[in-house]
């Protein structure tokens, strides 16, 4: 279990699901609905969904770019972090916010696989977080043209490897947004 003391709770962290990061994700409606689905979920149970929000000088806060897909309601109820790193904790609050929560454990999905979503499980993991990514609900784009593998294979990866992170006190591990259980 986590190893941050009185932290019993759980949070839904949604990075990054903007109009511009997704524009040309793989599987983008799909991951989208999905990841809706799973703020419905989080909410109907309790669980806080916290948003995260990017802008650097290619994405411009306020623009309609950096604003998050239609598909997806922030309610007035839930937190935005915003951030200008792949990190979702570096020079943000989103640590004083999940501890004012009391949360200790995090579902993490949404954008892009291969930067901000692998930025944040390791700095959550590494701060003493359980972390689980829900892993049909992350996406990226395509970067073959700078030699990465083919999207599926990145987030197939990523997935992988998530689900055999170890560390002392710590749980890491890779769930289908279907099979998520907050409660667990």
């Amino acid at each position: 279990m986590t190893t941050l003391p009185d932290r019993p709770s759980t949070a839904l962290v949604i990075i990054d699901v903007q109009n511009d990061v997704v524009a040309s994700a793989y599987d983008r409606d799909a991951i989208v609905g999905r990841i809706a689905a799973l703020a419905d979920k989080a909410r109907a149970e309790g669980v806080p969904v916290v948003w995260v929000q990017h802008s650097d000088e290619g994405l411009e806060r306020g623009s309609k770019e950096w604003e998050f897909v239609p598909e997806l309601v922030v309610r007035p109820t839930e937190t935005v972090v915003h951030k200008n790193y792949g990190d979702a904790f570096e020079d943000t609050d989103l640590e004083k916010v999940l501890g004012g929560l009391g949360v200790g454990r995090l579902f993490v999905a949404g954008a892009e696989t291969d930067a901000c979503i692998r930025s944040t499980l390791h700095g959550a993991f590494t701060r003493g977080y359980d972390v689980t990514l829900v892993g049909d609900a992350h996406t990226t784009g395509d970067r073959t043209e700078y030699g990465s593998p083919t999207p599926d294979l990145v987030i197939a990866h990523t997935n992988l490897y998530w689900s055999h992170q170890a560390a002392p006190g710590r749980t890491a591990g890779t769930v289908a947004a279907a099979e998520v259980e907050f409660a667990g």
